[in-house]
């Protein structure tokens, strides 16, 4: 039994972290924080939830494809549409959670703050890439009707094999 997949897939969820990773980068600039361990500990916790959003969606807008939507941005509306608040309400809830250790008011406050600010600029810049970019991604990869149907079905593996 054999699962064929489609190599372009991974492309959309890669993208993202290169706005994550640009949105830490500026959060650090304009804050006047310095990179050390704290700051790339936040970067890779930022990398993490903008990730696992970025994946969601397109699993959505994969499963969409399967189910016969007409193209990828057929697709990726339909997956944005769905996932829309479940993606908003997770970033939003880490950079709201993230927010009292940015402002730094504790003993230990600077520290805090640096692992803080990044993960808000990150997550800022990764929410928009999702929301955004990634749809258009997806839309650019998958332009016509899906060909990588998944098939369970060892009989009909054996005649799409025939056929193509």
């Amino acid at each position: 039994m054999r699962i064929r997949k489609h190599q372009g897939v991974p492309e959309p969820p890669r993208l993202s972290s290169h706005f994550v990773l640009c949105g830490a980068m500026l959060a650090l600039k304009l804050t006047s924080t310095t990179w050390n361990l704290q700051s790339f500990m936040g970067t890779i916790m930022a990398v993490g939830v903008s990730s696992a959003n970025a994946i969601l969606l397109v699993s959505f807008a994969r499963k969409a494809m399967e189910d016969g939507a007409a193209n990828g941005l057929e697709a990726a509306h339909t997956a944005s549409a769905q996932r829309f608040r479940a993606i908003l309400m997770t970033a939003l809830a880490m950079i709201a959670g993230m927010i009292p250790m940015a402002l730094g008011k504790t003993s230990a406050g600077e520290q805090a703050a640096s692992l803080a600010r990044p993960v808000i600029g990150g997550l800022i810049f990764g929410l928009f890439a999702t929301l955004l970019v990634l749809p258009g991604m997806f839309a650019i990869l998958f332009p016509g009707p899906s060909r990588f149907q998944v098939s369970l079905v060892p009989e009909q593996e054996s005649s799409d094999r025939d056929r193509g």
